[in-house]
């Protein structure tokens, strides 16, 4: 009999496959675009701030840009929802206070995600990691802005 610890050491010495890379570029890129549209409309409603809300809307669609090379109609083929084993929400989801609480899990929630797409674009296509890496900087400095707003 295989033990559980040997299935999982045995799946992750596996190569990754196409499929599976797909679907983590997919969420991510879903995660990321959600999480900067919730950053873009707290801007946009509480903060009355134009400029800011004018930066993240910019960022959202550099993002839509830099991973149209990997083929939108190939990541939803590859999208599993059925078999996502990380879909539920965890309880610190549930605990924001306010507007700012949500801003920074969301903005949290777009590093991640871009830092994601940066090391799987390694594996499809180097040049792209320095577009999601540029990304990445600019989503730290809008982060920053936004902080001395609140």
């Amino acid at each position: 009999m295989v033990t559980q610890p040997a299935i999982l050491l045995k799946r992750l010495l596996m190569p990754i496959t196409k499929n599976s890379l797909y679907r983590i570029i997919d969420a991510n890129f879903n995660r990321a675009k959600e999480g900067l549209r919730v950053c873009e409309d707290v801007c946009r409603f509480e903060l009355n701030h134009k400029r800011l809300t004018s930066d993240l809307k910019r960022l959202r669609h550099q993002l839509t840009d830099s991973v149209w090379q990997f083929s939108l109609k190939r990541l939803v083929s590859a999208r599993g929802i059925e078999e996502d084993v990380g879909k539920s929400s965890i309880p610190s989801e549930f605990k924001r206070k306010n507007l700012e609480d949500i801003f920074y899990a969301n903005a949290q929630r777009v590093k991640e995600s871009i830092r994601v797409l940066e090391e799987c674009a390694k594996l499809l296509n180097k040049d792209s990691t320095r577009q999601f890496k540029r990304l990445r900087y600019q989503m730290y400095a809008l982060e920053k802005k936004v902080a001395k707003q609140f």
